[in-house]
């Protein structure tokens, strides 16, 4: 590194940040106008919103995941690997924990890097609101790991009903998906089709329109909440042509290893549980040095992507809460149209402080809309 270059810094390679680091990388970095930094606690990059694609076996994962090492070498950044376990915003240093591997060898050590500019972009994680049994007895798709462990549950499953000469449990091929938003309103439809693609490669036993159940459970209303109701209205219609069956209004008790249990005491039997209702930021984020943080983990930043205690240290995408101008006391949705926008801003705000201008603050298209 070019001594007297501005070093930027950014935790997190999902969609935000990855996309932040590589334009910064093409604008700034290959010019040698900034030293730009990813950390991260994995080598690849998978879009979060494919997991369940993943989980359904409707996705080859080599094919849609991005190396940071590679993608660091073509756009002019560079790439470390580990989890931030802390920052010290007196010397500006971001800690990383030492990364192991699969079989308990350190890969390397615990470091510490140096930062002008920090930018937090962590993502969210499944929110479980403390719910008896979803860490025992569901999967939260946060990972292609998740989405393969649950693919391979579910074809386990299958292959054990066609291979058994008792009747079928009650709780037997039956799919509950809690939460009817983006994720598991996806999933249900790709778990839909790729059930009867299974059973189709000889599992002739099974009847997947007599045997097979998919069950979604929302604690709203309607399905896509956070969306207008013309859209919930059509995503019902196609759920429900697709024979899934759809649970508004049910609050979620408990997990048990049977089923799911609702608050009005009812049992909903299922061998398969996935939980995707709400999120989360990372809990570490709730003790990073003094930052201001919402009772969601939340990093809280101003229109400007600046957290309110530290100028020098941002936050952008599911990680930050970004105030909604024109709503007010509203922040931005977590949501990818909503990280894009943001690393999109970033990139000019970067710009403008290497400059020595100052920040956009009013009229940002990240902290307006989602």
């Amino acid at each position: 590194m070019r001594e007297g270059l501005h070093r930027i810094v950014v935790v997190g390679g999902g969609a935000g940040g990855l996309e932040l680091v590589t334009r910064l990388g093409n604008k700034l970095g290959r010019r040698q106008k900034a030293h730009i930094t990813l950390i991260d606690r994995r080598r690849t990059h998978l879009w979060k919103p494919l997991l369940h694609e993943i989980a359904a076996g409707s996705m080859d994962l080599g094919v849609h995941q991005i190396d940071y090492l590679a993608q660091a070498y073509w756009h002019g950044f560079t790439f470390r690997l580990g989890a931030l376990i802390g920052i010290d915003r007196g010397r500006r240093l971001v800690r990383v924990a030492s990364f192991i591997d699969d079989e308990g060898r350190q890969v390397t050590p615990p470091q510490e890097f140096g930062y002008d500019t920090l930018v937090i972009a962590v993502g969210s994680l499944t929110n479980d609101f403390s719910t008896r049994g979803v860490k025992s007895n569901a999967i939260a798709l946060e990972t292609a790991e998740d989405a393969e462990r649950f693919h391979a549950r579910l074809v386990n499953a299958c292959m054990r009903a066609h291979a058994q000469t008792e009747p079928l449990r009650p709780e037997q091929l039956q799919v509950a998906i809690i939460g009817a938003g983006a994720t598991g309103t996806e999933l249900a439809a790709e778990l839909h089709k790729t059930t009867r693609q299974l059973v189709a490669y000889g599992l002739d036993r099974i009847d997947p329109d007599k045997d097979i159940h998919l069950i979604v459970i929302e604690a709203a209303d309607r399905v896509l909440p956070a969306l207008p109701k013309r859209l919930s209205d059509a995503a019902l219609k196609l759920l429900e042509g697709m024979r899934v069956s759809v649970r508004t209004s049910a609050r979620v008790a408990e997990v048990v290893p049977e089923g799911v249990r609702l608050a009005s005491g009812e049992l909903v039997p299922a061998e398969l549980v996935v939980w995707a209702a709400g999120v989360k930021a990372p809990d570490f984020l709730r003790d990073l040095d003094g930052l201001e943080t919402n009772r969601i983990n939340q990093l809280v930043v101003q229109a400007t992507l600046q957290t309110t205690r530290d100028d020098d240290v941002f936050a952008i995408g599911d990680c930050a809460a970004c105030p909604w101008l024109g709503k007010e006391g509203a922040v931005v949705p977590p949501r990818a149209q909503a990280a894009h926008q943001q690393a999109s801003h970033m990139v000019r705000q970067m710009r403008r402080r290497l400059a020595g201008k100052p920040l956009v603050t009013s009229g940002s298209r990240a902290c307006s809309r989602a």
